[in-house]
């Protein structure tokens, strides 16, 4: 799993059992590949490549994601693997225009491995007229059932819940899109628990503007990808007119904001279960707590699920593919109905 935040990869060895068609799990393994500077330089202009440069990318990245797992099968001394399933790297995710696009071909994990490979999870449900996202809502659903609301802080914020059985997600707003886009300025990869957010001051302004752009997809809630925030959020972070320290704590304003109205009312304590890098910052967690009170239990698991249930949930997707069975909801992605997806190979 490579997210939009361009951390690294994660690589997870994960075990499922099926009793009576509930499934449980185990993570045996886990490890992030942090990406060098000059991976993260090319996966960050990977969307200004030409058509046969980004093809040429495409296999270059494979084969790499090919050779860490090699690299961490062997540090594991892991004997069976039934299947390799690889989200890739969002470069392009356009449901309106028809198409997403996650770099690394599967064919090249493949050869690299010669193990069996699942991957490019999301061109079907988008055929299917879906948005082709959020795709972890599966994985809630069966895996982490016990919890009222799952909610992923990643590069970007989005959460989960079942509604008269019927399971409902999308994505809320940019989260760590827009906290890491700005700790960059400060010389850091990210703001570690918050600590420069708070000790700014929430910018009204700044504030208004994002609100503004977040009301917009309150109705339609349609999945974010890297073009929006490029196009209309970055450009309003970029204002160097606000120092620094108030636009980060004026972003994780925002963010409590959307995630407070995304999370529907309920008349029970509703118990919040809160991953992806943003469960880390502390400052973020506080602010999520304060503004839902105490009717609402926030949970942050252990650091592996935090970090790596993405992992888990696409390795889970690609076990659902492999026994051709649903791991796409039309309920969560809009699309015309329900689809094995996966390219399988191997």
């Amino acid at each position: 799993m490579s997210g939009t935040s361009l951390d690294g990869v994660d690589i997870a060895f994960c075990k499922f059992s099926f009793k009576k068609n509930k499934p449980s799990f185990s993570i045996e393994a886990s490890k992030t590949f942090r990406y060098s500077d000059h991976w993260k330089s090319k996966l960050s202009e990977a969307h200004l490549l030409s058509g046969e440069e980004l093809m040429q990318f495409h296999s270059g990245y494979g084969k790499f994601l090919g050779q860490l797992c090699n690299q961490f099968i062997e540090k594991n001394e892991i004997r069976n693997v039934d299947l390799i399933a690889s989200h890739g790297h969002t470069v392009f995710h356009q449901p309106d225009n028809k198409f997403t696009f996650q770099l690394g071909n599967g064919n090249e994990i493949h050869a690299a491995t010669q193990l069996p490979v699942a991957f490019d999870f999301r061109s079907m449900d988008v055929a299917l007229g879906g948005e082709g996202a959020p795709l972890v809502p599966v994985g809630d659903k069966f895996l982490f059932s016990e919890y009222d609301v799952c909610l992923n802080l990643g590069g970007i914020a989005n959460l989960s819940i079942d509604v008269k059985g019927e399971r409902k997600a999308f994505d809320i707003c940019f989260c760590n899109l827009a906290l890491n886009h700005l700790a960059l300025k400060a010389g850091k990869d990210f703001d570690a628990g918050g600590k420069l957010a708070s000790i700014g001051s929430v910018n009204e302004r700044l504030l208004n503007s994002l609100d503004i752009i977040y009301s917009r997809n309150q109705k339609k809630k349609p999945s974010l990808g890297r073009e929006g925030f490029e196009k209309q959020i970055q450009p309003l972070l970029d204002d160097e007119s606000i120092p620094l320290n108030d636009r980060l704590r004026t972003v994780c304003e925002s963010i409590t904001n959307e995630i407070s109205f995304a999370i529907p009312y309920a008349r029970k304590r509703t118990k919040l279960l809160v991953t992806g890098g943003g469960a880390h910052n502390k400052f973020l967690i506080e602010l999520i707590q304060q503004k839902l009170q105490e009717k609402t239990k926030i949970i942050v698991p252990d650091k592996t699920i935090v970090n790596f249930k993405e992992a888990l949930v696409f390795a889970f997707l690609g076990v659902l593919r492999l026994r051709n069975e649903i791991n796409v909801l039309k309920s969560v992605t809009g699309a015309s109905r329900n689809s094995c997806s996966g390219v399988l190979i191997g």
